[in-house]
């Protein structure tokens, strides 16, 4: 690291001096603004920064020299030298010298002011000397690149200048033509340090181009692949030939024929011992890695997300092959009772989701729960089958005592579960319950008064009223934040009662209109309420008293403009003629 107390002093003026000769009329998509960047921001060097009619010296001395950027032929973002000229007019304007400092900076003092800037201000300084684009090339460690098929020609330009790339994205539209094994394989040549590779609708790579990943990429990490068309032997070249992978994410590869068959001779995918998490979403013929997946011993996390096959058998291997399995994510599958009591033998399993598995009931729940003590996060979707109740739920809570977090959707909780959690998970942190029939004014005085522990609240879409949430008032001691969405017993007053009893040390998101706007509850593919993280995790961003007030959406009338006289006629012209321009900015 540089001696920063050695570094002379900059003037704010002459540091931003040799920027400012690329700004004024210099045109294109790179010109330099009038005023800095980052003006706010402070070395300890750099003293006091330049006064705002300096700057305005500065960019009026730019603007009437009437001359544009100059770049080198054959180069990409070099500007040429400064006449005697140019120079003068600089000096004659400002009153301080055309001397560039930052000549006198370390190369990683740069690199720390590059790292504050923003994307497109970064890209304008990249152009004022060759030193600042070959300071900003080696500093930049994640890109991401159109994939189409012309990506081609210019690889060799775009990785002659960022060579130490270490997370790339390529990712092309899903009706142009992307790029293909060469393009790949000329792309990973030249990033020996890429650690994380994603893939998104490349279809014209195929298995050849993925075994050149797997011998170039030596130190690769995770991979993502989406929309792709190759097939399971490309997985399979990656996984042999970059033995320090760690994360494998396959979403809807079109590479797999329907007569595939894993174990064939030739055929088989074996595990890796670095894999330490798999996702496997929306794969028509998921079960031909079920060898990879048994095969990695020291697997941690594993997520199966809307892929056909039974998947009982690949469970029942898992927990012979992959007992220290902390985390499993079960989402639309065809998994039943004896999957899951399959899993109790994983008791390191900590997180456990079952999403819309209409053949899991309470008997497989209580099998995990009879073994697997660890479990500190649970989220259920039982999908309104009305297979998973309070039984499970009472398994849990007498089998699990270190349950921090419990997301329960369309499953119809009573009194009676909710108690014996309240009681034995002592350590409940967040809860949300949604679609729920059954959660009403007697369960959420259940909770609150004995979730000691609980800090985080959703309720969305449940029978509550103001009368069972006045509970809230003096239970749950540690509770910071709380969500009520589409429960129509709840009125807007409540938040307000509630902030002046609490003394504004709880905050609320109260949404009571969206119950006429979206009658049904909104599951996303994750496996939980969409957005269910943000749910739980940022619930009552919004403060007690605005969420009353001012944070409400308008009545549905106010909001369409009805209202008497020409207001009206004003509301919908506007709306009208102003609708996309909002819809831009929101």
């Amino acid at each position: 690291m540089p001696d920063f107390n050695s570094l002379p002093v900059l003037d704010w003026n002459a540091f931003w001096s040799p920027l400012l000769r690329l700004g004024g009329e210099s045109g294109g998509r790179h010109r330099i603004p009038s005023t800095p960047p980052f003006s706010s921001f402070r070395l300890p060097w750099m003293g006091q920064s330049a006064s705002t009619q300096s700057i305005k010296a500065l960019s009026c001395s730019s603007s009437s020299s009437g001359r544009r950027a100059r770049f080198a032929s054959g180069t990409i973002g070099q500007p040429a030298a400064m006449t005697k000229g140019e120079l003068a007019s600089c000096e004659d304007a400002t009153g301080h010298s055309a001397r560039d400092y930052t000549t006198e900076l370390p190369d990683e003092c740069l690199a720390l002011v590059f790292q504050s800037l923003g994307s497109a201000d970064r890209k304008q300084c990249s152009l004022v000397c060759k030193r600042w684009l070959v300071i900003d090339g080696q500093n930049r460690h994640r890109i991401s690149l159109d994939a189409r098929e012309g990506l081609q020609d210019a690889v060799l330009g775009i990785f002659a200048r960022f060579d130490a790339v270490a997370k790339l994205a390529l990712k092309c539209e899903r009706r142009a033509e992307s790029v293909g094994d060469e393009a790949l394989a000329l792309i990973v040549a030249r990033c020996p340090n890429l650690t994380r590779l994603k893939l998104r609708s490349c279809h014209a790579i195929t298995d050849v181009g993925m075994a050149a990943v797997g011998k170039q990429c030596a130190v690769l990490r995770k991979l993502s692949v989406g929309s792709c068309s190759f097939g399971f032997k490309g997985i399979e070249a990656v996984v042999r030939g970059c033995s320090l992978l760690e994360e494998l994410s396959i979403k809807r590869l079109r590479g797999l024929p329907p007569t595939l068959c894993a174990n064939e001779a030739g055929n088989e995918i074996i595990g890796s011992i670095s894999l330490r998490s798999i996702c496997l979403k929306e794969l028509y013929h998921g079960l031909c890695f079920a060898p990879l997946i048994s095969g990695s011993s020291n697997l941690k996390t594993l997520k199966l997300i809307r892929c056909s096959g039974d998947w009982d058998m690949l469970l029942e291997d898992i927990a012979d092959e992959v007992p220290g399995i902390t985390e499993i994510h079960l989402e639309k599958l065809q998994v039943s009772d004896r999957g899951l009591a399959a899993l109790c033998s994983c008791v390191d399993l900590e997180i456990l989701h079952i999403v819309k598995t209409p053949e899991c009931t309470d008997i497989g729940l209580s099998a995990i729960a009879e073994r697997c003590h660890l479990l500190r996060k649970i989220h259920i979707d039982g999908w309104k089958t009305n297979r998973i109740g309070d039984e499970g739920l009472i398994a849990i809570a007498k089998q699990c005592p270190n349950l921090q977090e419990l997301v329960l959707i369309a499953v119809n909780p009573t009194v009676r579960s909710l108690g014996h959690i309240a009681i034995n998970c002592r350590n409940l942190e967040r809860l949300a319950i949604c679609g729920s029939d059954t959660f009403g004014d007697a369960e959420i005085t259940c909770v609150a008064s004995k979730c000691m522990a609980l800090k985080k609240l959703c309720i969305k879409g449940c029978p509550v009223s103001d009368h069972g949430m006045e509970a809230l008032a003096e239970g749950c001691p540690k509770l910071v934040k709380v969500k009520v969405k589409k429960c129509q017993g709840v009125t807007p007053e409540f938040a307000g009662w509630l902030t002046a009893c609490r003394e504004g040390m709880v905050a609320v998101n109260l949404d009571t209109a969206a119950q006429t706007e979206k009658p049904e509850t909104s599951i996303g593919e994750s496996g939980a309420l969409e957005n269910i993280d943000q749910l739980i995790d940022q619930i009552g961003v919004v403060d007690l008293h605005s969420s009353g007030s001012s944070s409400r959406p308008l009545p549905w009338k106010a909001r369409m403009g009805f209202c008497p006289g020409k207001n009206f006629v004003v509301s919908v012209i506007r709306r009208w003629s102003h609708g996309s321009s909002n819809s831009n900015h929101t």
